[in-house]
């Protein structure tokens, strides 16, 4: 996923994440007022702050551990989702 980033920075997010992980990072992480980008770049540092990342102007892109971990939390929180979603009948 950040490799694809490096290589296409402006793709739509669709490319690496389902349409359910994307709604559980819109409702989950706060978007900063900085317009309507919701590009794969945008929805990465969303999963980094998952992880931990704080996302301020001086700290350094986020490493492995931070994206792995702000993966897990994703794959878990998407995984409830949608056996939520199962059980509720929404």
């Amino acid at each position: 996923m950040t490799m694809l980033n490096r290589s296409v920075p402006d793709a739509p997010p669709t490319l690496a994440l389902t349409a359910t992980e994307i709604g559980v990072l819109d409702r989950l992480v706060n978007d900063k007022p900085k317009g309507s980008q919701k590009t794969l770049s945008h929805y990465l540092i969303k999963i980094a702050r998952l992880g931990g990342y704080l996302a301020r102007a001086s700290d350094p892109p986020p490493g492995n551990t931070v994206m792995w971990r702000g993966l897990s939390r994703l794959t878990d929180i998407s995984l409830g989702a949608m056996v939520g979603a199962e059980f509720v009948g929404n």
